[in-house]
């Protein structure tokens, strides 16, 4: 079985903008301000089509299961536990949290971990994460209600971005994207996010967003004070960006002609291009492939293989997360 590739979903966004176009070269199916691509998902309101077999992905895990995933897979859902994105942030996301796993079943929602890795930062580019040190959750509290919002923002860790730098971000972690940033990001795959504050602007039907005051006091962690990003590295050839119990993502450094072997049998992984471009060898004769800038592909558990650089790479890989 080859490398799975999938159409992805495009969604507006009010923050949105055209970056996928002109940043990845991607083709924008509209004129509206686009925010995200979701170039992995399988939830009941948005499936990934698979451009080989065009069948959606929770067809190809019911009709391959062993195939895919490896025969140790196990999920109550039978979804596959990663969503993959690309986003689009012309202007700043709204303050948010994703509620940790207890609050989320006490709330009806999902819990969400995510990383995300900066693939582009403008020189003004900037991240909301956690809390600034001493804040406490009264201060927040009283400052949330006396302003509705709008005096938070001293009270929230802001930090610059440049190009490479990443961030896991647990669930519970009051976050925010600022303007300026094109980030992949590889998460668990959930959609509940809380808004605490939405910098007072109306969403494209002209309307103020919901917010979700109280689920976001329920879910903030009012003991996570100043989070430290991952810094840039463009040379060294492995790292790891990020580990969890969802999954585990690391970043690969490739000059053009070195290559990293992926054997089969073991687990199923997502193969993530930021930049340069890519081709597959394999043993067994099977056509080749290749992977360009900004694709995610998924690798199956079957599939066993050599990635070779064309030209300098960087690329992420990610795994682990079958019990995810």
């Amino acid at each position: 079985m080859d490398l799975l590739r999938f159409e992805p979903i495009y969604q507006d966004r009010v923050w949105g903008g055209n970056n996928l176009h002109t940043d990845l070269g991607r083709a924008i199916p509209t004129d509206n301000p686009i925010g995200e691509a979701w170039d992995i998902v399988d939830r009941p309101e948005a499936q990934s089509v698979c451009i080989q077999s065009r069948k959606p992905l929770s067809e190809i895990l019911s009709d391959s299961k062993d195939t895919i995933m490896g025969p140790t897979w196990s999920s109550a859902s039978g979804r596959f536990p990663i969503l993959v994105k690309w986003l689009d942030c012309q202007d700043r996301l709204s303050l948010q949290v994703h509620p940790p796993a207890d609050v989320a079943d006490l709330l009806n929602g999902e819990p969400k971990t995510e990383c995300w890795f900066i693939a582009k930062a403008k020189p003004q580019a900037h991240l909301f994460l956690g809390l600034k040190a001493t804040v406490t959750q009264a201060e927040f509290e009283r400052v949330l209600t006396d302003s509705g919002g709008s005096g938070l923002t001293p009270l929230i860790h802001r930090v610059p971005v440049k190009d490479g730098d990443s961030i896991l971000l647990e669930s519970g972690r009051i976050h925010a994207i600022d303007a300026g940033n094109l980030i992949l990001e590889i998460q668990q795959n959930s959609d509940t996010t809380y808004r605490v504050y939405d910098w007072d602007r109306v969403g494209l039907d002209g309307q103020p967003r919901q917010l979700h005051i109280e689920q976001s006091l329920r879910s903030i962690d009012f003991n996570d004070f100043e989070p430290k990003l991952t810094p840039s590295d463009f040379e060294s050839q492995h790292r790891v960006i990020a580990q969890c119990d969802a999954f585990r993502i690391r970043q690969i450094n490739l000059k053009e002609g070195e290559f990293i072997d992926i054997a089969s049998k073991i687990e199923p992984s997502i193969i993530s291009v930021i930049n340069g471009e890519m081709e597959t060898r394999k043993e067994v004769t099977q056509h080749q492939q290749v992977l360009r800038c900004a694709e995610n592909v998924l690798c199956p558990y079957s599939w066993g293989g050599r990635l070779i650089a064309r030209e300098k790479t960087t690329l992420l890989l990610t795994d682990r997360f079958l019990q995810a």
